[in-house]
């Protein structure tokens, strides 16, 4: 989610299979380029890995959202008007009119309206806590499980039914619970989806509107020396209802998945910390989870139509249900969560 990537380096094949356009045989690092992106079609059902149908998974956290408030056991909320280090618009709030659970479903409201606070985050703010405050013309909700549930590995998926329109942003992703490996982005970020302008009229689109979503590593060093590795998709049914976002994540590989199929796969040598020689970090410390709805920034306004629609508010991020599963194979089976390493 954070400082995403802008320019497009790689290009893809069917099935999901990435084809970088400049390919090395030296494993990455600091020399390597900053980005990488690859664009890869959605592989039609029954032509890839789907981790739901293997065994071995066991249930290890889950918010199906079936009370009537946000659990609070479960789920923090970051207040700030910082902007994500994106230049996005808003200011997150922990208030029922950005974040509240009802009817089976979390909904996340973005709402054009001022609202003060914090200007940095609590991370940023001086020891005191005390913190110069900013204004945005717009609210959201940002929740995190940081402090109260993380995991090293797992499958993790979000059902989730996302917003339209010109400046909206709503992501699922995770960030390290505690930086080992340094400041952003040297302990990593694993974006299990991400969507901009979902919607808005795309020419190289199937349907002719924006369809695209993104899954992304954020590694390497401490910004500004940071990098990333992305692939988008087009999945031309994505504002038609709910859909299931996922990853699955083993030492050395991680999957993203859409309804419940792989789409993505990047493998230890795609990523790398400028910390440490370990082969798999900084992808093998736990994570928190995080659920959020930008207005604007970066990667949102350079896409599309350009900047924000400012007629669409309020827009909607409803969540159905968040599941974790973390793999306990049993060993008998050649397809166990373990999958083909």
């Amino acid at each position: 989610m954070m400082l995403a990537a802008l320019a497009v380096t790689g290009c893809a094949a069917a099935n999901g299979q990435t084809i970088p356009v400049a390919p090395t045989t030296a494993p990455l690092g600091p020399t390597s380029p900053p980005k990488t992106i690859a664009k890869v079609a959605m592989p039609a059902p029954g032509t890839t890995r789907e981790p739901g149908r293997e065994r071995g998974w066991q249930l290890v956290w889950s918010d199906e959202f079936d009370g009537s408030s946000v659990d609070r056991a479960k789920w923090d909320f970051d207040r700030d008007c910082w902007g994500g280090g994106n230049n996005e618009r808003q200011c997150y709030t922990d208030r029922k009119a950005n974040a509240a659970v009802g009817g089976g479903f979390l909904t996340i409201t973005a709402r054009k309206e001022r609202f003060t606070g914090p200007a940095v985050p609590a991370h940023m703010r001086p020891a005191s806590g005390e913190a110069a405050e900013a204004t945005k013309d717009y609210t959201s909700a940002r929740m995190v499980t940081r402090g109260k549930a993380s995991w090293t590995f797992g499958r993790i998926e979000v059902r989730a039914k996302l917003p339209a329109g010109q400046g909206t942003w709503p992501a699922v992703w995770m960030l390290p619970e505690d930086h080992t490996y340094g400041p952003w982005a040297s302990s990593g970020e694993i974006d299990i989806l991400e969507a901009v302008n979902l919607g808005v009229t795309c020419a190289d689109c199937p349907g002719g509107r924006e369809n695209t979503i993104l899954g992304t590593l954020h590694f390497g060093g401490k910004w500004p020396a940071n990098a990333l590795n992305s692939t988008e998709t087009n999945a031309p049914d994505v504002l038609d209802g709910f859909h299931t976002y996922g990853i699955v994540w083993a030492p050395g590989r991680i999957d993203w998945t859409y309804d419940g199929r792989v789409f993505a796969t990047k493998r230890r040598g795609d990523w790398w910390s400028a910390a440490s020689k370990r082969p798999d970090a900084p992808f093998d410390r736990p994570f928190h989870l995080i659920l959020n709805l930008a207005v604007g920034g970066g990667l949102a306004e350079e896409r599309g139509l350009k900047g924000v629609d400012s007629t669409i508010w309020p827009q909607t991020m409803k969540v159905d249900w968040v599941r974790v599963w973390q793999c306990r194979p049993d060993g008998t089976s050649g397809r166990s969560c373990q999958g083909d390493r």
